[in-house]
């Protein structure tokens, strides 16, 4: 069998697929995508489910409409309906990439699975026939994929993850959910959303643990008013019957769902690429090991997003695939990865989001820590809201007044967070944003400006 050669093989369709900038015109490039064609978010992440979360905010502000004088009620949750407005736009996105890259200029798309075979040199297997090729470089972007407990793995009962729960038929009566991080979080506020009963079973006391403390004991709480919640809990034996699947756990309880969703976290995708063939090297979870420019082990071999960042969120990819893309066409000016300020949101209800270190990650650094939270009820709009549990929580060190962290609970949680996310970003101490700035009057931002002032540095 003939080997084909390429300037760059990317493996993988989803940030991956950006890395083909036009510094590649007139090159060949293959690209390699064993699933759906553009990645994780686009297909079954964070594209997806906020449509739905969208859809589920406007049912809980209907259900939340006489607080304001205003009475209002669901007629019907047509689920069909809500699932194919999503996918009716994401899939012919899906399709449409496929196509431009199989068919576009430059471009061989090779739909399957690739393992290496040496150094550069990859075999792709493609509807059972092999294809052999190599590359001046290599990327290797496949992302990740659901963890599968081994108890529910090895049960036989039918169940669901991210990647297919969002396109079931009907809805469900009864949901339990494996899992107390953000996936788990996102769908039990959409299915819960649209009346389903959830019963959350996590691993933790208490659910988000990655965020800061005082913002997931807040939202546990909030959490245990809505969902049937089992923390402290691990699965030890599944099983499918009449009545549903059933999941025993470690505390002597068993829950009892019509559907089981397991959103017990993502391992990254190396363990079919054979990459002690190619000399690249992984961390004892499976990641890549890369250095501050997305380098491998191996020369000419990079890697970027879930597949090698301990951060599993889309726009650290997408900030990886622009700082890899630029070094590989300019090799002698390389750009290095900003990992500094790296925030997240969680789509749930209430919303959450959150920048820089913690308070106890604080503490542990060593810093003089200085902190503030500030209520949006305590706000001209939050009043207008009629919030009760939505907050800001502010991380600064009070011999610098440097801000370092910021957790938000609320109402546009993720939204609101930007301007700290800027601040400290760009070095902006705490003093100098609260009042070196206008903040519009009565906007939701005054909880940023008012908790900002409320930082006590003393002297």
């Amino acid at each position: 069998m003939t080997s084909e050669h390429f300037d760059l093989a990317v493996i993988g369709s989803g940030s991956g697929n950006s890395i083909i900038t036009p510094d590649f015109d007139g090159k060949r490039v293959a690209i390699i995508e064993r699933g759906v064609f553009g990645g994780t978010c686009l297909n079954v992440g964070c594209i997806p489910t906020k449509m739905f979360v969208y859809a589920a905010e406007v049912a809980e502000q209907i259900r939340s409409a006489a607080t304001y004088g205003i009475d209002a009620h669901i007629d019907a949750i047509r689920w069909r309906d809500i699932r194919d407005r999503v996918f009716a736009r994401i899939d012919p996105i899906s399709e449409g990439g496929k196509d431009y890259r199989a068919n576009g200029p430059n471009t061989t798309a090779y739909l399957g699975s690739a393992r290496f075979t040496g150094s550069r040199a990859l075999t792709v297997t493609v509807d059972g026939r092999d294809h052999d090729l190599t590359a001046d470089q290599v990327v290797i972007a496949t992302g990740s994929s659901p963890i599968i407990p081994e108890p529910v793995a090895q049960s036989g009962v039918t169940y669901y993850t991210n990647e297919n729960i969002m396109r079931i038929d009907e809805l469900p009566s009864r949901i339990v959910i494996l899992g107390g991080g953000y996936i788990a979080a996102e769908f039990a506020h959409v299915f819960s959303a649209f009346g389903v009963q959830i019963s959350v079973v996590s691993r933790g006391a208490a659910l988000l643990r990655q965020t800061d403390e005082d913002i997931s004991t807040a939202f546990t709480e909030l959490a245990a008013q809505r969902w049937d919640l089992h923390p402290s809990a691990e699965v030890i034996a599944a099983r499918q019957d009449a009545a549903g699947v059933t999941v025993d756990l470690t505390t002597g309880e068993s829950v009892t769902g019509d559907i089981l969703l397991v959103a017990t976290g993502r391992a990254p995708n190396t363990e079919d690429l054979d990459l002690p063939a190619a000399g690249v090297a992984t961390h004892p979870d499976g990641r890549v090991v890369v250095d501050e420019y997305g380098r491998t082990s191996a020369e000419g071999v990079w890697a970027l997003g879930d597949v090698s960042s301990p951060y599993q969120l889309k726009h650290v990819a997408n900030h990886e695939a622009r700082v890899v893309a630029h070094n590989l066409a300019h090799p002698r000016q390389l750009r290095s990865m900003d990992h500094r300020f790296v925030p997240s949101a969680v789509f749930t209800h209430p919303q959450l989001a959150g920048v820089g270190l913690t308070e106890r990650q604080a503490r542990d650094a060593g810093h003089d820590v200085v902190t503030k939270t500030q209520m949006y009820g305590d706000v001209a709009y939050g009043w207008a809201m009629e919030d009760t549990t939505g907050f800001v929580k502010l991380v600064a060190d009070r011999r610098t007044g440097e801000l370092l962290g910021a957790h938000l609970m609320g109402p546009d949680a993720s939204s609101l967070i930007q301007q700290l996310i800027q601040a400290m970003s760009f070095g902006l101490g705490v003093h100098q944003m609260a009042r070196g700035q206008y903040w519009i009057h009565p906007a939701l931002a005054e909880v940023i400006e008012n908790a900002l002032l409320g930082l006590d540095f003393g002297g």
